[in-house]
């Protein structure tokens, strides 16, 4: 067994009903030294959806103030929102919506307490360098069941310049407390419902089949793969079913949990450059590209006789057994072959009406500035192998 770290959320709620513990665990984050007197609500496009939560906290003599984020969270976004939280002084950050909005919540808290530039402590684009303070406490309250986004150390920011999705890393990114409510995605439509389960679904996948996947990962990944597969398409044709919006919360939390602690792979390698060069949700990208993706790597190690592409054969033996795992656990066959599972995920993409990546303008010119994109991504780097240019641009083909 390799060493490896696991890091989450101070504190994660979970369950109908738990929103309405908001202010106990409000009251959990204050200290003598640091009370708790503003708060910055950071929402999606609807910020009445913070509404009754700034009542109950206004009812505790606590000033708050909202953020909305209107799309994917940018650079200029968060720049915009560290103004925000300095000029009101806020001492805490909430953080309720989807993936955006609680990516946008995370970096704002992170960058209102670390001096200089964000492209500093940026990847890809900018230094990279460590985050040197504390972020604002943060509460994370998703509305969607897809990024876990809740318990990630990470916050993706889109550079539009560089028209390239990167992160702001480290664990004063994780938030004190992670609160989901599976009530809270009931309002979630079909569209909305697909393309983020489908991101849930990948971020319990890639982490199976990563190479730094480690045993506690692989347990949360596959209970999390278990729930995704029997609920999502139960979900988006049945939006009010509250056991399979628990079951999907879960799945997303999953995925957060094992995505942080063992990494991702050539599907979020990839979703990050195009979120970056066309405007597209990163589910919707995640969505379609998931099963081609899982079919290449599968049928490369299949005919890599020797290990030479995984390392040994003593690696791609083990890689196999793991994509077996997933056809298994997707299925719900023990010994359901790969095939099995690819064709699975085949069948849920069109199931759940997934389009290809042409409807978002991705075009056969753009494949070579996209492949060079990916494969500087840090996604890319838990991939199972190393893909080649001519591998990773058959994959934009056939999900174009």
């Amino acid at each position: 067994m390799q060493e490896f770290q696991f890091q989450t959320a101070g504190r994660i709620e979970f369950g109908a009903g738990a929103i309405d513990r908001l202010p106990q665990i409000v009251a959990g984050v204050a200290t003598p030294e640091r009370p708790v007197r503003r708060c910055l609500f950071v929402t999606g496009k609807n910020p009445a959806r913070s509404a009754a939560l700034r009542e109950v906290l206004s009812a505790k003599e606590i000033e708050s103030e909202v953020l909305s984020i209107v799309a994917e969270p940018s650079v200029d976004d968060a720049i915009a929102g560290v103004q925000r939280a300095r000029s009101f002084d806020a001492d805490l950050v909430i953080a309720i919506g989807g993936g955006s909005a609680l990516d946008a919540g995370k970096a704002v808290a992170a960058l209102a307490t670390n001096p200089g530039d964000p492209f500093d402590y940026l990847e890809v684009v900018g230094a990279g360098r460590p985050l040197q303070r504390p972020a604002l406490p943060v509460i994370a309250v998703p509305t969607t069941a897809g990024t876990g986004s809740e318990v990630t150390r990470n916050a993706v920011l889109a550079a539009s310049a560089q028209r390239v999705k990167v992160s702001l890393r480290g664990e004063y990114l994780l938030p004190r407390a992670a609160i989901v409510d599976p009530q809270l995605t009931l309002s979630c439509p079909p569209a909305v419902t697909a393309d983020c389960g489908l991101d849930a679904l990948t971020q319990v996948i890639e982490p199976l089949v990563s190479i730094r996947a480690n045993p506690l990962t692989d347990g949360i990944a596959r209970e999390g793969l278990i729930r995704s597969a029997r609920s999502l398409l139960q979900s988006y044709r049945h939006p009010d079913d509250l056991a399979a919006r628990t079951d999907l919360c879960f799945a997303s939390l999953a995925g957060g949990l094992a995505l942080a602690n063992s990494g991702l792979g050539a599907v979020h390698g990839f979703a990050g450059p195009l979120g970056g060069m066309y405007s597209a949700p990163h589910g919707a990208l995640c969505a379609r590209l998931l099963p081609f993706v899982i079919q290449t790597n599968a049928r490369i190690l299949e005919r890599d006789q020797d290990g030479r592409r995984a390392g040994d054969r003593r690696l791609r033996d083990a890689a196999l057994a793991r994509f077996q795992t997933v056809a298994a656990l997707l299925t719900g066959q023990a010994d359901a072959p790969i095939e099995a599972g690819v064709d699975f995920l085949f069948q849920l993409c069109a199931d759940l009406k997934i389009q290809p990546l042409r409807e978002f303008g991705v075009r056969a010119a753009d494949f070579p500035a996209i492949v060079e994109k990916s494969k500087r991504s840090s996604s890319m780097r838990g991939n199972c192998l190393v893909l080649a240019d001519e591998e990773l641009t058959a994959i934009l083909e056939a999900a174009c």
